[in-house]
């Protein structure tokens, strides 16, 4: 959430993607900044009573984006043509982008490249209303989680390179705690609702077991 980074002034790389004020969206979003302030990521994750999935989800993911925007903002002077000339996840994994519109055929590209096709994929999907709807009585799409799970898929990616390929830039600007905490709750969160499959999750799979173990 965005309070985990105070009030410095942090550049996104992307726009940040706001929720109105006053909006039934917004509420829910300070109702999960609350909880997480408790420091019970587990608790924090769960939907809230009488609440709707779809919504609690769409406000997360909206969220989660916003973090990874702010996270990789301040990482992109080391993320270059040159450091990355490929979108890894450690000498194993590679992703080649396409998002079945504009690029159908998966491209090899570098990681800057593959996190502006990426981020600038999902604030489309996020900026879209029938996707997205900001009004309250505005019906989800039947196609929405889908949708939703596929963003969290490709926003796992980006949080995969930052630990593999620049955590000692990461630990030199002193984020990590700050990366940490937010990759701790995304892992929580889709564990919750089973929004990604665990073989998209292997790149950090150790990571991921010594972040959630102590909190079974």
């Amino acid at each position: 959430m965005s309070f985990l980074f105070g009030n410095r002034s942090s550049k996104t790389f992307k726009p940040k993607k706001n929720i109105p004020e006053g909006s039934h969206q917004y509420e829910l979003l300070k109702h999960a900044e609350a909880t997480l302030g408790s420091g019970n990521l587990r608790m924090a994750v769960m939907l809230p009573d009488g609440e709707d999935l779809n919504e609690w989800v769409a406000v997360n993911t909206v969220d989660f984006f916003n973090q990874i925007n702010m996270l990789y903002g301040t990482i992109t002077d080391f993320c270059t043509e040159e450091s990355c000339p490929v979108m890894s996840a450690g000498p194993k994994y590679e992703y080649h982008w396409a998002d079945g519109t504009n690029i159908k055929k998966p491209i090899k590209c570098s990681a800057p490249k593959y996190i502006d096709y990426l981020m600038t994929w999902v604030q489309d999907q996020l900026d879209d209303e029938t996707l997205f709807p900001s009004k309250i009585g505005v019906p989800f799409r039947r196609n929405f989680m889908s949708v939703a799970k596929t963003i969290l898929k490709r926003l796992f990616r980006v949080y995969a390179h930052i630990y593999h390929q620049h955590f000692d830039s990461v630990m030199q600007l002193q984020e990590e705690a700050h990366l940490n905490t937010s990759f701790k709750h995304f892992i929580f969160f889709v564990q919750e609702f089973n929004l990604i499959d665990r073989k998209e999750l292997v790149p950090l799979q150790e990571l991921i077991d010594k972040l959630t173990t102590k909190d079974r």
